[in-house]
């Protein structure tokens, strides 16, 4: 145990370093200068010069990624270019938005698609079975920010049940928090959802016809027990593994979700970045989240020896 958890320690090293590698050329191939912007319309090319000079931007492409590769392998992520503060404090200032946000639409996803999804194979090719499959399939093909749009209208401008947009930080209490958050986490955790019932109705279609679930309706168990106890837990494995990719999604997908209820999470973060050719904040910004990522598939593979003591790792 201990030595795969090395291992797949090890292993997100390489895929961290291909992810500062991509971030680094996708940003500097962006189009714009941010030494152009600093200085305004109106400066000369010789303040744009200076200015880029003084940022660093002047020297070679491979001296600028390995001086900003060297200081991200101490935790040393940079300065941004316009407010000069570093990196990693702006990430830490509007982590907690973020965290919250995905956590809760986690929670949204998982207890809407597993209820769907087992009741789905429990009531198989049924009315209700049938009407689970067309809303999971509106529910993949709906885009977040349209559905976080409409949520708004109803449940914001014509019902008044929650807040236009804005966050509630965790000092000021939990449920104030939540009740922020509700909408874009519904916006975020619907689609998402959709994803995880259609993986646990397959999953628990497979199970359902097992020898020891029969057995254990031959010998009269509950059917609640039979199902949720016996059942459920030998399908979440694959489950589970889609959880993996929905954190990622649902990490992803905060970028656009948080402009559209203007909560101040890394994704405005990312956005302000982008907008700004903030070079520094952007390569951060893509490369927390990604060690985030990776840190989450780490946990997936880990919690498979909770759902199923049989699963060994060398």
């Amino acid at each position: 145990m201990t030595v795969f958890v090395l291992r797949r320690v090890f292993a997100l090293i390489p895929v961290l370093l291909v992810v500062a590698v991509v971030s680094f050329a996708l940003v500097h191939l962006t189009p714009g200068d941010p030494a152009a912007n600093i200085v305004g319309d109106d400066a000369t090319a010789e303040d744009i010069r200076l200015m880029r000079e003084k940022l660093g931007l002047d020297r070679p492409l491979i001296v600028q990624f390995g001086s900003w590769a060297g200081n991200a392998l101490v935790g040393d992520l940079g300065r941004s270019i316009y407010t000069s503060r570093p990196v990693m404090q702006s990430i830490i200032a509007r982590l907690e938005p973020t965290l919250v946000l995905t956590g809760y639409s986690l929670l949204i996803a998982m207890a809407l698609g597993l209820l769907a999804g087992v009741a789905g194979a429990v009531y198989r090719n049924s009315v209700l079975d049938q009407t689970l499959l067309v809303t999971s399939l509106l529910g993949v093909s709906m885009p977040n920010f349209w559905l976080g749009i409409n949520l708004i209208l109803l449940f914001s401008v014509s019902w008044r049940l929650f807040p236009v947009a804005g966050y509630v930080p965790l000092d000021e209490g939990l449920l104030r928090t939540l009740h922020s958050l509700t909408l874009p986490a519904l916006a975020l955790g619907f689609s998402q959802s959709a994803i995880i019932a259609r993986m646990t109705r397959t999953s628990m279609l497979e199970v359902l016809g097992q020898d020891y679930v029969r057995t254990a309706r031959a010998k009269g168990l509950n059917p609640r027990s039979v199902i949720f106890r016996h059942a459920l837990r030998n399908a979440l494995v694959s489950v589970v593994t889609v959880v993996g990719v929905v954190v990622t999604v649902l990490l992803s997908g905060s970028i656009v979700v948080e402009s559209v209820f203007s909560l101040p999470g890394l994704g405005r973060l990312m956005i302000e970045g982008v907008q700004r050719r903030d070079y520094p904040v952007i390569q951060g910004v893509i490369l927390f989240v990604a060690a985030i990522n990776v840190v989450v598939n780490l946990l997936v593979d880990l919690s498979y020896l909770l759902i199923d003591p049989r699963i060994e790792y060398s």
